[in-house]
């Protein structure tokens, strides 16, 4: 009897920040992970620093971004294991957001999604502007956009 190779587990990854739209999106890809026996990868974005002449205050700044980052990061995997009970895989990473997300899916072909968040109103956000545009056939798995202006309960019913 031949044993059925295991597949890969789900991975949703998901980029946050401290907009009401990456919640949208986290929720969204927390439920979706729960009900096909996936998981999340959550990516926190530290922006790139602007060149400050004194390094110490330049690192004070990087350090700070990064402490603010993972509170966030925190909060949000927190709630998602409270709510789905998903224990997500968390990164934070700095650099330029659509190249830190690019490294991010080249660097995990497991990723079954990219899950973003859109801003009810005025621009999308550069992530989703970008992937839904210019990278759209180029990407290695689907993109999911989960719009701002969702409530929960709207989320919970579409996932």
């Amino acid at each position: 009897m031949s044993q059925k190779p295991e597949e890969p587990m789900r991975t949703y990854l998901v980029v946050i920040d401290e907009t009401d739209e990456s919640g949208a999106a986290l929720r969204f890809a927390a439920r979706r992970a729960a009900k096909t026996g996936g998981t999340v990868e959550i990516l926190a974005l530290v922006p790139p620093a602007e060149f400050v002449q004194w390094g110490g205050v330049q690192a004070t700044m990087e350090q700070e971004a990064r402490q603010r980052a993972e509170a966030l990061v925190a909060g949000a995997a927190g709630a998602l294991v409270e709510e789905a009970g998903v224990q997500p895989k968390i990164t934070v990473r700095q650099g330029e957001p659509v190249a830190v997300v690019r490294d991010m899916l080249r660097e995990n072909p497991g990723v079954a999604a990219l899950v973003l968040g859109a801003a009810p109103s005025g621009s999308p956000g550069v992530l989703v502007s970008h992937f839904a545009g210019v990278d759209a056939g180029k990407l290695p798995c689907p993109l999911m956009i989960v719009p701002g202006s969702l409530d929960s309960e709207a989320i919970d019913r579409l996932s």
